[in-house]
């Protein structure tokens, strides 16, 4: 009886196993729906507007020029850490554009560590890859999912968007 219990609730709530199961809230109010980036790589980034690699904005924008028929970048500000995203939803969508001309999907504001993480980062955090697990230490980590929207690679901050690593992990 505890099986087939078991069996039912693994059924009606699948393990997440794709990003392709995950939707967002965009900057902009509408909805990021990750199913539509099937069959190209997501690079999914969580940033500030105030942190020593706010200037990644430039390397992720060219990432995402050079590759975007193979590749979605996808940035979710988050004020986690040292409180370098104090912005609105609005604030943020007019610094990115401004300073940055960001023409990739910025997601709303969420948080990617504690109580309230966002369900995507939970879910990330969680996922085996080469690289590590575990919590993000600071802004700007990167992770990288393959076309069917599993984690192949994660990067902490201080890699740079257009490193050697991480283009040829989007070319592999």
């Amino acid at each position: 009886m505890l099986k087939t219990f078991l069996a039912t609730i693994l059924l009606l709530f699948p393990a997440t196993k794709s990003l392709h199961n995950f939707t967002a809230e965009g900057v902009d109010g509408n909805q990021i729906d990750f199913k539509k980036f099937k069959g190209k790589k997501v690079l999914i980034v969580n940033t500030a507007s105030e942190c020593g690699y706010t200037t990644q904005y430039k390397g992720l924008q060219e990432l995402y020029e050079t590759n975007n028929n193979k590749l979605v970048v996808v940035a979710f500000p988050a004020n986690n850490f040292g409180g370098q995203e104090p912005g609105s939803n609005s604030d943020i969508k007019q610094f990115c554009s401004k300073n940055y001309n960001v023409t990739f999907p910025v997601a709303a504001k969420v948080s990617v560590l504690g109580n309230d993480i966002n369900p995507i980062f939970k879910w990330l955090i969680q996922e085996s890859n080469p690289d590590f697990t575990g919590d993000i230490k600071w802004n700007f980590e990167k992770f990288l999912l393959d076309e069917n929207g599993k984690l192949i690679r994660r990067f902490r901050s201080k890699v740079n968007p257009m490193s050697d690593d991480i283009v040829a992990a989007i070319n592999s």
